[in-house]
């Protein structure tokens, strides 16, 4: 039995909900609320599990109940235990590329923009909503200009030709947030074209956040 202990919002476990859709395993979801009393991951029993805070978590109690934390290594475990069907390309040049806009994602634009950063930015240096939107808008516009770019290699098709993969697991989180913060989207039509191919997709819609049974 796979367990990942995750947030209904948190666009990393929304990460790795879709790529164990699309590899089709079965999965327990363990609900840790980032927000209600202070946030339950910074609880004793959470801490107990995984010191980081962080989620999400997934526990593999098939494998000695091994813990791997932190959204891209759970992916990238889940590639090498269950390689079939994978969700990275063979070729070690596509593999690379989507690598890199999956990590641009994840790694330069998230984290810059996720709620620590955002409460940090409120709570400790009394930055108002209007400048966190602000700031939040920007980073994320930077960084999706980029992944615009790199997804002309993708038109009309996803990162495995006829299936999504590790690259579209990074983005589909990124433009739910981007979309719930009001950003404008309308200058990525790339991104907006393999959004809606993927939001078409059975694993993409049962991985929602809204489709999560600790959604609010």
């Amino acid at each position: 039995m796979l367990k990942l202990y995750g947030y209904w919002r948190s666009s990393a476990a929304y990460r790795v909900r879709i790529a164990l859709n699309l590899k089709g395993l079965a999965y327990q979801q363990v609900p840790v609320h980032l927000v209600r009393d202070g946030g339950e991951q910074h609880g004793e029993a959470y801490q107990a599990l995984n010191p980081q805070g962080l989620v999400p978590l997934l526990v593999d109690e098939e494998n000695g109940d091994a813990r791997i934390a932190q959204s891209l290594a759970i992916i990238e475990y889940l590639e090498e235990i269950f390689p079939v069907p994978a969700i990275l390309p063979a070729d070690p040049v596509e593999r690379a590329q989507a690598r890199a806009l999956a990590l641009h994602l994840a790694c330069d634009v998230h984290p810059l923009n996720n709620l620590r950063v955002l409460q940090y930015l409120s709570h400790e240096l009394g930055v108002d909503d209007a400048a966190k939107n602000a700031w939040y808008r920007h980073w994320v516009a930077a960084g999706l200009a980029a992944v615009e770019q790199g997804l002309a290699a993708y038109d009309d098709t996803f990162s495995l030709g006829t299936r999504p993969g590790y690259l579209e697991a990074c983005l589909i989180p990124q433009v739910y947030n981007a979309r719930r913060f009001d950003c404008d989207l309308d200058a990525y039509p790339r991104i907006l074209a393999l959004t809606a191919r993927c939001q078409a997709l059975e694993a993409f819609r049962h991985a929602a956040p809204d489709a999560q049974p600790d959604a609010q």
